[in-house]
C-alpha cells in the first residue's frame, strides 16, 4: 500500500489496549476474570452520572450542544478558571491530537520522554510530526534537565505526563517551574495530569495552577480515572484563552455526545464518589506496597491508581500465567520495559487475588 499510504503511517504501530475480560474468558475458558490492566475506576461510574446518562438517552436523536455550554461552565467553576480557558475533548486522546494538529507543522519537532505514555509518540507519527525521545533517569523518572537541554529551534511542543503513565512516578512544583523557565515561550508544554486527583503529595503542582504565569503551558485532565467514565470518552484541556480559540477552530463540531455532557455534569457534583475512589486507591496502593516486595519484585513510587512492578525476569511469561489464573494486568515490553508489569488498583478482593496469583507464579 506504500503508493497510497504515507511512509509514517505505513510504519506506524497502533496503540495496544488492555486485554478485554470477555476475550480472556473466551480464550482461556474461564469465568470471573478480573481486569487490572487499564487503570479504570474499580468502583465504577458515579451513580449520579449513571442516572444522568439514562435521562440523556431520550435526547440522542438530537445533535449535542456543539459548545458543551453547561459542562464547560461547570468545569471552569470546579477548576477555578474561566470558561474560555477550557476546551473539551472525546477523552484526553482527542485533545492530544487537536493540540498537535493546531500548533505544529511537519517541519517542527515534538519532544517526548522515552517509555512514557505511548499515545504521544503514536499521535506524533500519525500526523507525520518528527519527535525526539529523551531517556528516563534512574527510578523510572522524567529527566527534566535532559529534556530542557534537548529543546532546539525546531522544537514546538513538549509532552510531560505527571504523574507518569506507566511508571506512576511524579515530579514536583520546583522541578516543573525550573523546566518551564528553561523552555522558550514559543514552545508549548503539555502537562498531562490524568491522575492528578489521586496525588497525595504537597510538592505536586497542577498545570491548572500555573498556566496563568506560563501562557505556553497546557494542562490535560480526564474523566476516565477518578470519575470512572472511561467508556464515555471525556477529557478537558485548560490553557490560555487565545490558544483555546485556535483549538476550537480545528476541533470537530459535536465532538462530545449528549450522554457524555450529561455524565460529566453529574460526575463533577458527586464528591462522595470521588472521595470513596480516593480512599479505595490509597488503601490499594498501600496493600501492594506492603505485599508485592515480599515476592521479590520492585515497585516504583506511584502517585497514580496503579503500580509499576519490575519482576526482574521476562514479564511476558508472568503476564501469561496471570491470564491463565483469570487476572489481566499490563505487560510493559512495548514501552521498553521487558521485565515490568503495570497493575491497576482494584477493589480489596481483586488486589488480594492478584497478589495471591503472583505469589503462586513467582515462588
Amino acid at each position: 500500500m506504500r503508493p497510497l499510504v504515507p511512509p509514517y503511517v505505513e510504519t506506524l504501530k497502533a496503540y495496544v489496549p488492555g486485554k478485554p475480560i470477555e476475550e480472556t474468558e473466551r480464550e482461556y475458558g474461564l469465568t470471573g476474570v478480573i481486569k487490572l490492566a487499564s487503570n479504570e475506576n474499580p468502583l465504577g461510574p458515579s451513580p449520579r452520572a449513571v442516572e444522568a446518562m439514562k435521562n440523556a438517552v431520550a435526547s440522542v436523536h438530537l445533535y449535542p450542544d456543539a459548545t458543551s455550554f453547561h459542562l464547560v461552565r461547570r468545569l471552569a467553576t470546579h477548576l477555578g478558571v474561566k470558561p474560555e480557558e477550557v476546551v473539551l475533548g472525546s477523552g484526553s486522546n482527542e485533545l492530544i491530537e487537536l493540540l498537535m494538529r493546531t500548533f505544529t507543522t511537519p517541519e517542527e519537532e515534538i519532544l517526548l520522554c522515552q517509555g512514557s505514555f505511548p499515545a504521544y509518540r503514536i499521535s506524533a507519527q500519525a500526523h507525520g510530526r518528527p519527535f525526539v525521545e529523551v531517556p528516563m533517569r534512574e527510578g523510572f523518572r522524567y529527566d527534566l534537565e535532559a529534556m530542557a537541554r534537548a529543546v532546539t529551534p525546531r522544537t514546538r511542543m513538549v509532552f510531560l505526563a505527571n504523574p507518569d503513565n506507566p511508571t506512576g512516578t511524579a515530579f514536583g512544583r520546583k522541578d516543573l517551574e525550573t523546566f518551564l523557565a528553561a523552555v522558550p515561550k514559543d514552545v508549548l508544554v503539555i502537562h498531562d495530569e490524568a491522575y492528578a486527583e489521586f496525588v497525595d503529595w504537597p510538592d505536586y503542582a497542577s498545570g491548572v495552577e500555573l498556566f496563568h504565569a506560563h501562557p505556553n503551558l497546557v494542562a490535560l485532565r480526564t474523566f476516565s480515572k477518578i470519575h470512572g467514565l472511561a467508556g464515555i470518552r471525556l477529557g478537558c484541556a485548560v490553557m490560555d484563552a487565545k490558544l483555546a480559540g485556535y483549538v476550537h477552530r480545528t476541533r470537530m463540531p459535536f465532538n462530545l455526545t449528549v450522554v457524555a455532557q450529561a455524565a460529566g455534569m453529574a460526575a463533577l457534583d458527586d464528591t462522595e464518589h470521588v472521595r470513596q475512589t480516593r480512599e479505595n486507591n490509597h488503601a490499594g496502593l498501600r496493600f501492594y506496597e506492603q505485599e508485592l516486595p515480599k515476592l521479590g519484585v520492585t515497585l516504583s513510587e506511584s502517585h497514580a491508581n496503579f503500580v509499576f512492578v519490575d519482576c526482574h525476569r521476562p514479564a511476558g511469561a508472568v503476564y501469561e500465567q496471570l491470564l491463565r489464573r483469570g487476572v489481566i494486568v499490563r505487560p510493559m515490553a512495548g514501552n521498553g520495559f521487558p521485565t515490568c508489569l503495570r497493575i491497576s488498583v482494584g477493589t480489596p478482593s481483586e488486589n488480594a487475588r492478584c497478589v495471591s496469583a503472583l505469589k503462586e507464579i513467582l515462588s
